[in-house]
C-alpha cells in the first residue's frame, strides 16, 4: 500500500514530491531567527525573542484537580452560606480548613498547606484561571498542550524547541512520573521527536523502579545501559544504526529520522550522566530529611522534587513532576488531606532550596491542576469538577511574590475578574522565558502553528 509521500514521489514524474520537499524545508527554519537551522543541531541553545526573566521551568503538575476553595481562594462567602443552594445547584459546602494570612504581603492560604504557606511571599497566585474542559483527559490535554481536540506539541516541547538545552549530555525537558496513558501531555507531536519529554518513572510507587535512591545503589537508570557491551563496541553499534537512519532521510523531508538520530545519541550520551544524576546517595542528609525523602508519606514525592531540583541545577530546560490523584468527588477531607501531606514539605523544600542557591529568582516554579472543583457538596463530602474558575500558582522566575492576580466569584464557582485563560497561562510563561509566543512558530501541514494557536494574552500585571 503506497504512503501519501510514496504517491508524491512516483506520480507526475514526482513533481509533487519537489513541492513537498521544498514546503517541509521551511520547517526546518526556526522560528527564532532567519536562517538557523534547527536540524544541524536542535538542542543547542537559542537566544530568545527578548531578555528573559526565567531560564528554566518546574512544573508541578497536582493531577486530577485540587480544590481551589480549599487551599488557595478564600471565600468567606462559602462559609457563611454553608447548606444554601448554590448558583448551578447543589448545596454549598464550606471548606473544613481554615484560611489563614501569610507572610508580610498577607496572602490568604489554607492549613492544608502549612509549609507551603511560609513562602507566600514568594508566591503568585493566579485565582481566575479558567479552561474549557470539564473532563480530566481533555483539561489535562489542553493545560499542556493548548488543545484538546488535535495532537499538539506540549508546553514543555514548544519551550525546548523555542530555548534548547544547556547539557548536551541530559534531555531538555523530563516528565517525572507521569501518569499511564499521558503521553500526549509530554509529546513533540509534530516538532522534532528530539524536543519530546523523557519519561522517568511511572505514577505511584512504579517511579521507584526508574531509580535506586539514597539508601540504594546498583544501575539508577537500567533501560539505557548495555552491561554486554563496551562503550566502544555500542559507540560501533550505534554507528551502524545511524547510518541506516541517515540513508532513508531524503532531503528536505527528514526531520523525523533526524529526530530519532539526535534521540539516539543523546541515550548514548545519558548512559554516563542520567544514573550520576539520579543518584541522591550523595545529597546531604539534612537535605533529603528536609524534602521529606527518607521516609514516611512524603517519601515519594519528596525524592522527586529534590530530583526535579538536580536537573534545574544540570541543565535541564523544563521539568515536570506529576503528583495524584486530587479527583475527590467524595471523601474530600480525608482523601485531599492525605494529598497534600504527601507534596506540602516536598514541595516547601523545593522552594527554600533553590532560594538558598539564588535559583528561585531564574527559576518558574508552577503548581495547579487541570481545573478545580466546585464550591457545592457531592455526595455530602465531595467536589465536583469546576474548569469555570480555580488557582494556579507560580514562584520565581521573574513572577510578583506575595501577590494574588485575578478573583472568582463570592463562592468560587467562576473567574470573574482578570480572567486568565489557558492559552493566556501559556502566553505568560512563554513571555517570562523570554519568548513571544505569536513568534514562537513551526510550519506544519502548510500553515505556522504556535502554542496559543491565535489566542493569548500575557498577564503583564504578574511580570515582576
Amino acid at each position: 500500500m503506497y504512503t501519501r509521500r510514496d504517491l508524491l514521489k512516483h506520480t507526475s514524474a514526482g513533481f509533487g514530491y519537489l513541492a513537498l520537499a521544498g514546503l517541509t524545508s521551511l520547517s526546518r527554519t526556526s522560528a527564532l531567527g532567519a536562517g538557523a537551522d534547527i536540524a544541524a543541531n536542535p538542542l543547542s541553545p537559542k537566544p530568545s525573542h527578548f531578555p528573559a526573566k526565567a531560564k528554566r521551568v518546574i512544573f508541578l503538575c497536582m493531577q486530577g484537580g485540587p480544590s481551589h476553595v480549599d487551599t488557595f481562594d478564600y471565600k468567606p462567602a462559602l462559609a457563611s452560606d454553608d447548606g444554601k443552594r448554590g448558583k448551578y445547584g447543589g448545596a454549598l459546602l464550606k471548606s473544613p480548613w481554615q484560611f489563614r494570612q501569610r507572610g508580610e504581603s498577607g496572602l490568604w492560604i489554607s492549613d492544608l498547606f502549612p509549609e507551603v504557606a511560609k513562602h507566600a511571599d514568594e508566591m503568585c497566585l493566579i485565582r481566575s484561571m479558567h479552561c474549557d474542559q470539564p473532563v480530566h483527559p481533555g483539561a489535562m490535554t489542553q493545560m499542556h498542550t493548548g488543545t484538546a481536540q488535535f495532537v499538539r506539541p506540549s508546553l514543555g516541547a514548544w519551550t525546548l524547541y523555542g530555548l534548547g538545552t544547556e547539557n548536551e549530555s541530559l534531555p531538555g525537558f523530563v516528565s517525572l512520573s507521569p501518569p499511564a496513558g499521558s503521553s500526549r501531555n509530554y509529546s513533540s507531536a509534530f516538532l522534532p521527536a528530539i524536543y519530546g519529554g523523557t519519561k522517568v518513572g511511572g505514577s505511584g510507587n512504579r517511579f521507584a523502579q526508574a531509580a535506586r535512591f539514597a539508601s540504594g545503589g546498583g544501575q539508577a537508570v537500567p533501560d539505557i545501559s548495555n552491561p554486554k557491551r563496551t562503550t566502544d563496541q555500542q559507540r560501533r553499534q550505534l554507528d551502524f544504526i545511524q547510518s541506516l537512519n541517515r540513508s532513508q532521510m531524503p532531503a528536505g523531508d527528514g526531520a523525523n529520522v533526524e529526530g530519532v538520530i539526535q534521540s539516539y545519541e543523546l541515550a548514548f550520551r545519558m548512559q554516563d550522566a542520567m544514573p550520576e544524576l539520579m543518584d541522591l546517595s550523595g545529597e546531604d542528609q539534612r537535605t533529603i530529611a528536609m524534602y521529606g525523602a527518607d521516609s514516611g508519606p512524603t517519601q515519594t514525592f519528596g525524592r522527586q522534587c529534590l530530583l526535579a531540583r538536580r536537573f534545574a541545577e544540570a541543565g535541564v530546560r523544563f521539568i515536570e513532576v506529576t503528583h495524584g490523584n486530587w479527583d475527590q468527588h467524595n471523601r474530600l477531607t480525608e482523601d485531599h488531606a492525605a494529598r497534600a501531606e504527601a507534596c506540602d514539605q516536598p514541595i516547601a523544600a523545593l522552594l527554600a532550596d533553590l532560594k538558598q542557591r539564588d535559583m528561585l529568582k531564574d527559576t518558574l516554579v508552577m503548581w495547579g491542576g487541570e481545573f478545580g472543583r466546585t464550591p457545592s457538596a457531592q455526595n455530602g463530602n465531595g467536589r465536583n469538577h469546576n474548569n469555570k474558575g480555580y488557582t494556579l500558582w507560580m514562584a520565581g522566575g521573574g513572577t510578583k511574590g506575595g501577590f494574588s492576580y485575578g478573583a472568582t466569584d463570592e463562592h468560587g464557582f467562576e473567574a470573574v475578574e482578570n480572567k486568565c485563560h489557558v492559552h493566556d497561562w501559556h502566553a505568560t510563561v512563554l513571555h517570562l522565558l523570554g519568548l513571544d509566543h505569536t513568534r514562537l512558530t513551526y510550519r506544519y501541514a502548510g500553515r505556522d502553528f504556535r502554542l496559543t494557536d491565535v489566542y493569548g494574552n500575557v498577564a503583564t500585571d504578574i511580570v515582576a
